[in-house]
């Protein structure tokens, strides 16, 4: 029993490292930022379409991403950012539809294969399409674990794990900023 004590508090003291990170690397945003971010993000889902599923590679320098993407966006695609738990647009969302990534608008996942992992992320058991995502090696946070990045445009989506329910018992743990949501008609 001992020995899950300690898994347990390593864990702990790893998500609550990963917190900090988070809240080191926010920045303060005024309300007028937050307008307009949201006006961006209003602008983004305009153009979505459940047939855009070219895998042409999307290459832009970074001053082209932070100039289309939210600073949220940008700080987790771009960086390899991660939200934080619990607050986050899509945790809660059970509305029927689609989600796609919020740089390149490809269409990644379904409200179908979205479960409540009670991790405080997005999770979804298993995506539209496998090729439209790339598993990568993250060793980060002293951690090797299974990283998702967008196979158009290489931004960084969340991680994968082998806990999910079933029929895959994958879990992909997402990140909302790195998404947006269309819903179903």
């Amino acid at each position: 029993m001992k020995k899950y004590t300690k898994i347990a508090a390593i864990a702990l003291v790893a998500f609550g490292f990963m917190a900090c990170m988070q809240a080191k690397n926010s920045q303060a945003t005024s309300s007028t930022e937050i307008a307009s971010n949201d006006a961006n993000t209003a602008v983004q889902q305009a153009g979505l379409s459940l047939n855009d599923t070219s895998l042409k590679k999307v290459e832009k320098t970074d001053a082209e991403w932070k100039k289309e993407l939210t600073d949220n966006q940008y700080y987790i695609l771009r960086k390899k950012g991660t939200e934080r738990p619990f607050q986050n647009e899509f945790n809660e969302n059970h509305k029927k539809g689609h989600y796609f990534c919020a740089a390149c608008k490809l269409p990644l996942f379904s409200s179908e294969a979205k479960f409540n992992s009670g991790t405080g992320w997005p999770s979804f058991f298993d995506v539209i399409n496998k090729d439209r995502v790339k598993e990568v090696v993250d060793k980060s946070l002293g951690m090797v674990r299974g990283e998702i990045v967008c196979a158009r445009c290489e931004g960084h989506i969340g991680h994968l794990f082998d806990d999910g329910p079933k029929p895959t018992g994958l879990r992909y743990c997402m990140n909302s900023g790195a998404m947006l949501f269309q819903e179903s008609k």
